[in-house]
């Protein structure tokens, strides 16, 4: 299993404002991942690296914030050490501002001082915001008689970190519902990480007839779950006739660790 891991979320947000520009001047170069095994009382150093794909200056704002996400679509985006498993005190990071030549890459410095605490297990994680300023000049400057849409895009860097490897591996199926959408038959349920440390299960339903038969196995997306957070999976049945089945749900974590559920279900 691996023992830590993060990702890059782009958030896209849409302004209605009186002129046509796009605000898209920064990227992330390396990957978009910081990935950090630690143990308590160390300490990690590192740099984002910045990327200046414009062709004008362009002045960015680095800043943190707390992150939940769960089944039914809802995101959090809350203030920085507000949730349990936020790691977002032990973080700093420099500059928190800066102005980037065009085409040019510029580095900021992160650190991230595990507390020294020894009973300290899982996996905890924030996020590092990363988004680009309109200046009011340039927007009076190109705003004369035009109407359009503003884009800004922030990109999310999740901060992760796993403390060795501790941390209770344990999830919770919820809200399973069968599903006819045109006549395609589905199987939809959502999956909870009741443990304390991030899970990737590989997921799937095995379908079983009244004879005991396997009729099929049919897979879903493989979704990262951190702790406290949920995330839903909808399983098709395609060539599947109609009938009583019984539904075996996997998640394996691909290591020890596999979990399962059943269901009785019928297809009309």
């Amino acid at each position: 299993m691996k023992k830590y891991f993060i990702c890059l979320i782009s958030l896209v947000i849409l302004f209605i404002i009186n002129i046509e520009l796009a605000i898209a001047c920064v990227s992330v170069v390396g990957g978009l991942k910081i990935e950090k095994n630690v143990k308590p009382g160390e300490e990690v150093t590192g740099i984002i690296q910045l990327k200046n794909i414009g062709d004008s200056f362009c002045e960015v704002k680095i800043y943190q914030s707390d992150y939940l996400f769960f089944s039914n679509g809802q995101n959090i985006y809350d203030k920085p050490g507000s949730i349990q498993r936020s790691n977002a005190k032990w973080v700093s990071f420099s500059p928190g501002r800066l102005t980037i030549p065009p085409k040019e890459t510029v580095s900021v410095h992160y650190t991230a001082q595990v507390p020294d605490t020894p009973d300290l297990k899982g996996t905890f994680w924030s996020l590092l915001l990363v988004e680009p300023l309109v200046k009011t000049d340039d927007i009076a400057a190109e705003s004369k008689d035009k109407v359009g849409i503003q884009t800004v895009i922030r990109y999310g860097i999740q901060f992760v970190t796993d403390i060795s490897d501790t941390g209770e591996r344990k999830i919770r199926f919820l809200n399973k519902e069968l599903i006819d959408s045109d006549g395609r038959k589905s199987l939809q349920f959502d999956i909870e990480n009741i443990g304390g440390r991030w899970l990737s299960p590989k997921v799937w339903v095995e379908l079983y007839n009244t004879d005991g038969l396997n009729v099929g196995r049919f897979e879903s997306r493989q979704l990262r779950i951190y702790p406290g957070c949920s995330v839903r999976h909808k399983v098709d049945f395609k060539d599947i006739p109609g009938g009583r089945y019984k539904a075996l749900v996997v998640a394996d974590n691909g290591d020890e660790y596999v979990f399962g559920a059943r269901y009785d279900m019928e297809l009309k």
